[in-house]
């Protein structure tokens, strides 16, 4: 209960107590007339929230080239490239507020064909920035009915990073829902060996506990082919071969198994997305060319 699932609500509280947070959320509330999760568990830092609350009241409030309501479209392109409802759900409230299209809510294909441009560099944004190039922009800003001016582009470029990098906070600090939020609009993707599944209260009975078997049996697959590799590989180290563990742990973990789909995640966020199967994948591997990058000395 209370605004993160990982922090105790009187900690956050008993925090809150102090002058310097207590004026911060005062004013979060005068400015957007409420103080969502984010700010309440973020306050546990002022200063950090007084930086991000000036920044993202620029963003969204302040003058700028883009209408309030596309920057809150975008908002909801960049939340839903990480399957991140929280924040989607939080500005489908806020687009509607400031007079958005509801038919544009029903999905990326119902929104103008300029933000749906948006689609290809909010996925390299989202998930392998390193494949952006110069081609990627000058394809925006191309003359025509649907082109993007420079200035805008710089504010939805920006809007698209910001709600990439809050996405991740988010799902760090396991902020809940608000009670507002239907409570439907969780922030983790779903997961076969959730608390809230039925197979919590024995986490080995079940359909629960065999997906976690069998997602143990996988892990230990891996971390045997991982030692073989190590034997005819020369020069790996000790501590490389600890980094490997620990990423096939932590992505065995982690990732949701692809044939396990929520299907009110699907249609709150999933369509929002293009390409869905489109993610991460390691920027350079061993005894691989390295992808050309920007570099900015």
């Amino acid at each position: 209960k209370g605004p993160s699932a990982f922090i105790p609500l009187g900690e956050i509280l008993q925090e809150g107590a102090e002058n310097s947070q207590r004026q911060l959320l005062i004013e979060a509330f005068v400015s957007a007339g409420r103080v969502d999760n984010i700010a309440m568990v973020m306050g546990l830092h002022p200063q950090y929230l007084s930086s991000f609350w000036k920044t993202q009241y620029l963003l969204l409030r302040m003058d700028g080239p883009l209408p309030y309501h596309k920057r809150h479209y975008i908002a909801i392109m960049a939340a839903a490239r990480h399957q991140c409802s929280y924040l989607v759900g939080l500005h489908i409230g806020e687009f509607l507020q400031v007079g958005g299209n509801p038919a544009w809510l029903q999905g990326l294909h119902c929104a103008p064909q300029k933000l749906r441009n948006l689609n290809e560099i909010n996925k390299l944004l989202a998930h392998r920035p390193w494949l952006i190039t110069k081609e990627h922009i000058e394809a925006l800003l191309k003359t025509g009915e649907n082109s993007w001016s420079l200035a805008e582009l710089v504010q939805a470029l920006v809007l698209l990073t910001h709600y990439h990098s809050l996405a991740s906070f988010v799902f760090g600090c396991g902020i809940n829902p608000e009670e507002d939020q239907d409570g439907g609009h969780g922030c983790w993707p779903p997961s076969p060996h959730s608390d809230s599944s039925p197979a919590s209260d024995d986490s080995m009975g079940g359909a629960g506990g065999k997906d976690a078997m069998q997602e143990v049996e996988v892990l230990m697959e891996r971390m045997k082919l991982l030692q073989e590799s190590q034997l005819e590989e020369e020069g790996v180290t000790q501590e490389e071969m600890a980094t490997r563990f620990e990423l096939e742990k932590t992505e065995s973990l982690l990732v949701t198994p692809s044939d396990i789909v929520d299907r009110s995640l699907q249609s709150n966020v999933l369509c929002f997305v293009e390409d869905p199967e489109f993610g991460y994948e390691d920027f350079t591997r061993r005894g691989e060319q390295a992808p050309p990058t920007f570099r900015a000395q």
